[in-house]
């Protein structure tokens, strides 16, 4: 994932996320706080029934 994808998936997970904020990050950066949300919010990722 590039830096907009990493941003556009950290913000579906956790919504008060600021776009301007992320963006000062690092692609390795946001990888790393992306997973540790996964690792956090598994019920974020399960597709709706």
């Amino acid at each position: 994932m590039d830096k907009t994808e990493l941003i556009d998936s950290i913000r579906e997970i956790n919504k008060t996320a600021k776009r301007e904020f992320l963006a000062e990050f690092s692609e390795a950066d946001l990888n790393d706080y992306l997973e540790h949300l996964m690792e956090r919010e598994p019920e974020a990722l399960a597709p709706c029934a």
